[in-house]
């Protein structure tokens, strides 16, 4: 099995839940504190030698791509005006990765995207990530997917437990237990009903693929709101070949939703030794100013 290095990343959607904040910039630009949510994740692959990412775009994404460019006027700034830390943290942003972009051309999925990638990744396995979807620093999800890959030589799946009212966000699948968080995986449906969902373990935005994906991609016809669906070739695909997944639990954080990204923004906030001590007693005091009666008018 050749070594695992290459790695998808679509980018290319709308954004259309993260209105009107998304009408002019991409949501992966949104900022998680100091860096924008796309960052978290190339950080997230590259600390595990995953370094050859390409970031799959469309229309109005150029900020992705500048972003991870030189910006030789900033820097001649920064220099001049002797910001040697600001100038080494812009530096480290060019120099993070070996970056590759493509265009979608036009929005046909989350399952196109990832067929955009084809060419690049060949016939390698590869990761594919969400970029709006982030995970905590200290998540080992990644790393035991790797892993899982490495014992198996299958496409691997994350997958969360969910409350049952949830699963009709997510694709969902159907397992079979194998050990300890690995399951094997006997079928995958996208966004089902929760009274006819096989369960209550959600697809979330980590995937380990081989490159028969890539087939099953170009077999997958126009499902749910006209787009391809990632799940449905990923059906197609565990009819051919094993197809596992990995539980993990906590560390996720959905940038295109509006409450799971201001929890990111706090819980990576307060991780942060730079921040966290600072940001703590605001935090509290905030909270301190909400009577119960408040809360819980809020929470209704």
């Amino acid at each position: 099995m050749s070594r695992l290095n290459k790695v998808v990343i679509p980018a290319a959607g709308l954004g259309t839940r993260f209105l009107p904040a998304t009408k002019a910039q991409p949501k992966e630009m949104l900022p998680v504190v100091d860096k924008p949510a796309i960052q978290y994740v190339i950080e997230e692959a590259v600390s595990l030698g995953l370094t050859n990412i390409l970031v799959v775009t469309g229309r109005g994404k150029r900020s992705i791509e500048d972003h991870f460019d030189r910006s030789l006027e900033l820097e001649h700034l920064l220099q001049a005006r002797g910001k040697s830390s600001d100038l080494e943290l812009v530096y480290q942003i060019s120099r993070i990765s070996n970056i590759h972009y493509i265009r979608q051309g036009e929005p046909k999925g989350l399952g196109h995207a990832v067929l955009a990638g084809a060419d690049h990744v060949g016939t390698d396995a590869f990761v594919t990530m969400l970029a709006d979807d982030i995970m905590s620093p200290d998540s080992p999800l990644l790393r035991d997917m790797l892993a899982a890959h490495q014992q198996t030589g299958a496409s691997v799946l994350s997958l969360m437990t969910v409350p049952p009212e949830q699963i009709g966000l997510y694709g969902c699948a159907k397992v079979v237990e194998r050990d300890n968080s690995l399951v094997d995986i006997a079928s995958v449906v996208e966004k089902p009903e929760p009274s006819e969902a096989p369960s209550n373990l959600a697809i979330t935005g980590r995937y380990i693929f081989t490159c028969g994906i890539f087939d099953a991609l170009r077999e997958t016809k126009p499902g749910r709101g006209g787009e391809i669906q990632l799940t449905d070739a990923i059906q197609i695909l565990a009819k051919r070949e094993p197809v596992v997944g990995v539980i993990f639990e906590g560390g996720r954080y959905d940038i295109g939703d509006k409450v799971d990204y201001l929890r990111a923004v706090v819980e990576l906030a307060l991780q942060r030794p730079d921040i966290g001590p600072a940001f703590l007693p605001e935090l509290k005091a905030i909270l301190e100013d909400y009577s119960k009666e408040t809360i819980d008018d809020l929470a209704r």
